[in-house]
């Protein structure tokens, strides 16, 4: 079953429901759905992997709005933007513990050969792809930081 079928599934509940919260997020990932199969070179498809980035795509610039509402105070928009990521998250696959994202970064550190921070180009190259949808790109970007810099 598509992501967009799923969605629109729980819409139609989330309607019913009168779920405020869990209206907002599916409408967010519909629109977003609707705008990448409408861009130029989409031929109205949108692959998983494309669907896993855009979703990882909501739920980043809903963390960054969330940062900023949270310095300036603004508890009632935060609350709105973790109830959207909440929704969001649940059609992503589970995130990588960061014990696990250490060993997996750490194991291809040693694959790559990788000596310290000049490397971190070779090493995120290849830890973003290999963890792709598993974990948020700034975790592994903090994490090959780390163990290169060790």
């Amino acid at each position: 079953m598509s992501l967009e079928t799923q969605v629109m599934d729980q819409l139609k509940e989330a309607m019913k429901a009168k779920n405020e919260a869990l209206l907002r997020g599916l409408r967010a990932i519909k629109a977003e759905i609707i705008k990448a199969k409408t861009e130029p070179g989409a031929n109205g498809q949108l692959s998983p992997e494309g669907e896993q980035k855009l979703l990882q795509k909501l739920v980043k610039s809903r963390r960054d709005s969330l940062t900023i509402y949270q310095e300036q105070n603004r508890a009632d928009l935060a609350q709105k933007e973790e109830e959207e990521i909440a929704v969001i998250s649940t059609f992503l696959p589970e995130q990588m513990s960061p014990e696990a994202l250490q060993a997996a970064v750490a194991e291809l550190i040693q694959t790559l050969g990788a000596q310290g921070p000049q490397d971190m180009g070779k090493v995120m190259g290849a830890a973003n792809k290999a963890l792709a949808g598993k974990a948020e790109g700034k975790a592994i970007a903090d994490t090959v930081k780390a163990l290169l810099a060790k």
